[in-house]
C-alpha cells in the first residue's frame, strides 16, 4: 500500500502548467513540521514537493496562496532521470489525489494581520459588551 497524508503550510504560491497532451498539473511545496524539537530548541520542518493533476490542479492553482494550511492525501512517487551531467538523478514527490483547505484564503491585508481565533473564541459573536447590568446568577 502506498498512501501518504500530510498537514502543512504552502511555502510559495502554486504553479500551474499544461503538458503537451493538454493535461493540467499544479506543483507546490508543503512545509510539514517534524514531530520533535531539535537540540537548538527550534522546530524543524520537511519541505515536500506536491503535484496535483486535472481538475484538482486547476482548483489548487486558483484557490491557494503562500502560507495557507493544507491537508494532502496521495501517494509517494520516486522517479529517476538522466541529468545534463550524464548522471542518473532521483526525485521524490507526493502525487496528491485529495487536497483539503484547512484555512480560508485571506480577503485583505487587514484580516491577514489579525491572529486567528481558536476554540470557543471562533464561534459566534461577543454580546457581553451590549449589557451594562450584572448577570443575576
Amino acid at each position: 500500500m502506498n498512501r501518504i497524508i500530510l498537514l502543512g503550510r504552502l511555502v510559495r504560491d502554486p504553479e500551474v502548467k499544461v503538458t503537451s497532451t493538454q493535461k493540467t498539473y499544479c506543483t507546490f511545496t508543503l512545509a510539514v513540521d517534524r514531530p520533535f524539537i531539535a537540540k537548538s530548541g527550534q522546530r524543524e520542518a520537511d519541505f515536500i514537493p506536491i503535484q496535483t493533476w486535472n481538475k484538482t490542479a486547476e482548483i489548487c492553482g486558483n484557490s491557494l496562496s503562500k502560507g495557507q494550511r493544507l491537508l494532502v492525501e496521495g501517494r509517494l512517487q520516486i522517479r529517476s532521470y538522466d541529468g545534463k551531467d550524464g548522471k542518473k538523478h532521483y526525485t521524490t514527490e507526493v502525487i496528491a489525489n485529495r487536497v483539503e483547505f484547512i484555512e480560508r484564503k485571506e480577503k485583505n491585508a487587514q484580516t491577514a494581520n489579525t491572529a486567528p481565533k481558536q476554540g470557543f473564541e471562533s464561534m459566534g459573536q461577543d454580546v457581553t459588551q451590549q449589557f451594562n447590568e450584572e448577570i443575576p446568577f
